[in-house]
C-alpha cells in the first residue's frame, strides 16, 4: 500500500495541537490599513477546527 501524501497547502495553514487543531483567520493577510483596529486584533487569535472537519482532514496532514 502506498504511503499517503501530505497537503502542503493545507500544513501550512493547519497547525496541529495536543488536542486540536489551530487555523488563522481569513482576512488577516493583506490591506489590514484599511480594516479596523478591532477586526485586524480579532484576526491575530486564529481559531480551532470543528471536529467533523478535524477527522476530514486527519489524513493530510
Amino acid at each position: 500500500m502506498p504511503k499517503i501524501k501530505t497537503h502542503k497547502g493545507t500544513a501550512k495553514v493547519i497547525k496541529a495541537r495536543k488536542n486540536d487543531y489551530k487555523i488563522g483567520k481569513p482576512g488577516s493577510r493583506h490591506n489590514t490599513g484599511s480594516k479596523s483596529q478591532s477586526v485586524n486584533r480579532k484576526n491575530r487569535k486564529g481559531s480551532n477546527l470543528s471536529k467533523a472537519d478535524q477527522n476530514r482532514l486527519k489524513n493530510l496532514i
